[in-house]
């Protein structure tokens, strides 16, 4: 049967690789001789343990990260973390510092606060959030548990351009929409998690990526038991059912960005797919970008006219020419366009033109 893939600028779930989805559709109804699909099969099984373990391996060789550092494949969202964090690791002086830069760094400092002393690092929202704070505007607490960014603001389009200096203090990243879109110094981090729907895998899967010694702060005493990063970590995430099929899509996402050339290649292909975008948005009359440019992000590209029927004319349109998404989060309005790995630079290069084509009809 024929039919025309659209090219989908979801901030998530978001597309996958094409040859990712083809190797799945293959692997359907019969993965590697055994007789049925991964959705189908026991996780106890030798078959599924192989997937699992491939998966963790190959997530070690495209993010470079270090033995010291376990990969835990969990549920629950990024929005999980919010609470699991604080649970297992503000549980030496009960405080933690997090920096507020968008949305979701405030849903997860507002969860925090429910388990100890939370204190605003520093905080954007004044300037909703067009900017992210800067090294020098951070009031840090040596005695914190540990620091909190979110890397990459999904809503509001921006991103750290930096990677703050906390000292002795482990710092914490929700990297939900920039994980593995450019290469990073995992050792930097005591913990970066992040919700796999955006550039890893299908919904359902959350990673996270902790530094060892980091696994002895949880209070088993009365942490649950599927919130216990330590119990996760040596039951290597098979407490319980972990999400399977996300996971093997993970594994296969992996296999295919070794093969495209790992990060490098990725970080190089993402920046010159952002620019195609922020090009139009620096030479136009019409459409304004919402961050400043220091702190643009290049998976999460925000926009918009002065005009709200103008934005939803734009996406209308847009719409009709195969490229669907586009509006923008209610917090900010306009327009959004997610770039995410897998979003080919055809797509991009796509909507680059419609933008400047829209600008000179509706001058």
């Amino acid at each position: 049967m024929a039919f025309n893939r659209i090219f989908n600028f979801s901030a998530g779930p978001s597309m996958l690789p094409e040859e990712v989805l083809q190797i799945a559709q293959k692997e359907m109804l019969n993965y590697n001789g055994s007789g049925m699909g991964v959705m189908e099969m026991s996780h106890r099984s030798k078959v599924y343990d192989e997937i699992i373990v491939a998966a963790q391996a190959q997530m070690r060789k495209v993010m470079n990260i270090p033995d010291n550092y376990k990969v835990l494949f969990l549920q629950g969202g990024a929005t999980l973390q919010f609470a699991m964090v604080p649970m297992n690791l503000m549980t030496v002086n009960g405080k933690a510092d997090y920096v507020v830069s968008g949305s979701f760094s405030k849903k997860a400092a507002e969860e925090a606060a429910k388990y100890g002393n939370v204190q605003i690092a520093a905080s954007t929202k004044s300037e909703n959030f067009t900017r992210v704070p800067q090294q020098n505007e951070l009031k840090l607490d040596p005695e914190a548990d540990y620091v909190h960014i979110c890397y990459n603001n999904t809503i509001y389009g921006s991103v750290f351009n930096y990677i703050p200096e906390t000292g002795n203090v482990p710092l914490v990243a929700d990297m939900s929409s920039c994980i593995m879109s450019e290469p990073i110094d995992v050792t930097k981090f005591g913990v970066i998690y992040a919700g796999a729907q955006k550039n890893v895998a299908p919904a359902g899967l959350t990673i996270v990526i902790i530094r060892e010694d980091l696994l002895e702060r949880t209070p088993k005493e009365y942490t649950p038991v599927m919130m216990n990063y330590k119990t996760l970590a040596e039951k290597n995430s098979m407490y319980n059912t972990p999400p399977c099929y996300s996971i093997y899509i993970c594994k296969l996402v992996m296999d295919w960005l070794l093969n495209m050339g790992g990060l490098e290649v990725m970080q190089k292909r993402n920046t010159e797919k952002a620019a195609l975008l922020y090009d139009v948005l620096d030479n136009s009359k019409l459409f304004k970008p919402t961050v400043e440019k220091q702190n643009r992000s290049i998976m999460n590209v925000t926009f918009r006219t002065d005009d709200d029927e103008l934005n939803a004319k734009f996406i209308k349109e847009a719409t009709a020419r195969g490229m669907s998404n586009l509006k923008g989060h209610r917090a900010v309005g306009g327009m959004r366009a997610s770039i995410y790995n897998a979003v080919p630079t055809e797509g991009v290069r796509a909507l680059a033109e419609f933008m400047k084509e829209f600008e000179a009809n509706n001058k």
